[in-house]
């Protein structure tokens, strides 16, 4: 392969990015791009980016997910299935095998970006050593997932690291965030922000620029394979009521909080299937959401963006779109 030969030629490695196109994968593409790396982007349309490869393939495909992978030396599985139950049960799974199969055959090193969901109802900090006790249906497949691929880690069948996160804002994040649909959206167009669950209770968001700069920095060191990391996140999370306020201040706009009551939330449920999908998860929002990153920020001495500088940079990403 070309790209392979030139990576070989410059002492470079290919990073091939399964699920191009979501929020983290841009942001992981603008910093492997911004270091130099070859950059190879697979996604079902073929999403492209200046300077990047792109590459068309269906991830519930093992032919295509072996063409993607070929020649790579790090494979990141970013990819954002509908967020619907059938399709998850179904295809994640098949998913977590074809690509840990492929990256056996071509002895490349998995990054799998991962979120909470297997934790369930956690009292107190997340952490990488809080237990999987998942209390959603979603929650399970995560769980089966990321226990599927713990066990190839550490059966040693594959090099691979489990790189997770808290909800996600920042940059790219627009369509997916829930504080973008909750707050930033109805500030900006002048209505008051809206929340579920509780306004006082803290909840941890991850910035995606530090997801991108914390994946390449895991990938290029050996030390942190076979084990779970928390992506570097903010600490202590804010209530929807702090979120609001910030927020606020940057667009130079007042307003409150409204809490979406949970008989309206079901209600909504039966016109608009992400709401109906997205209900198993409202514990959440109504317990207290901490999530701990102390373990990467200690060991690649990284310090969080913090939650004022991360809005301010999330806005000026949608002002410029």
């Amino acid at each position: 392969m070309e790209q392979r030969r030139k990576a070989s030629q410059s002492g470079s490695n290919v990073h091939t990015i399964l699920g191009a196109g979501g929020s983290i994968g841009n942001c992981l593409a603008e910093e492997l791009l911004r270091q130099n790396k070859l950059v190879r982007l697979v996604s079902r349309r073929g999403y492209a980016m200046a300077g990047a490869q792109s590459v068309k393939g269906d991830l519930t495909s093992f032919p295509d997910v072996l063409n993607a992978v070929k020649g790579s030396d790090v494979v990141y599985l970013c990819v954002g299935l509908p967020y619907r139950y059938d399709i998850w049960k179904e295809q994640w799974p098949r998913i977590m095998d074809y690509v840990t199969e492929a990256c056996i055959k071509e002895n490349a090193l998995l990054i799998f970006f991962d979120n909470v969901y297997m934790y369930g109802a956690v009292n107190g900090m997340m952490t990488e050593e809080t237990p999987y006790n998942p209390c959603s249906k979603k929650g399970e497949i995560r769980a089966k997932i990321a226990s599927q691929l713990q066990y190839e880690m550490e059966q040693k069948n594959v090099r691979a690291i489990i790189a997770r996160a808290a909800d996600l804002y920042g940059p790219h994040s627009d369509q997916t965030s829930i504080l973008w649909q909750l707050i930033i959206r109805n500030i900006q167009a002048e209505k008051s922000a809206q929340w579920a669950g509780s306004l006082v209770e803290p909840h941890s968001f991850t910035y995606t620029r530090d997801c991108g700069k914390a994946l390449v920095m895991l990938a290029e060191r050996a030390g942190a394979q076979g084990q779970v990391w928390h992506m570097p996140t903010a600490s202590p999370g804010l209530t929807a009521k702090q979120w609001t306020q910030l927020i606020g201040i940057e667009l130079g706009k007042s307003t409150k909080c409204r809490l979406v009551p949970k008989w309206a939330l079901r209600l909504y449920g039966y016109f608009d299937r992400t709401v109906q999908e997205a209900y198993e998860m409202l514990y959440q929002q109504e317990l207290a959401y901490c999530f701990d990153s102390g373990k990467f920020e200690k060991a690649f001495n990284f310090s969080p963006t913090s939650y004022e500088q991360g809005i301010k940079e999330t806005l000026s990403f949608l002002n410029s779109r």
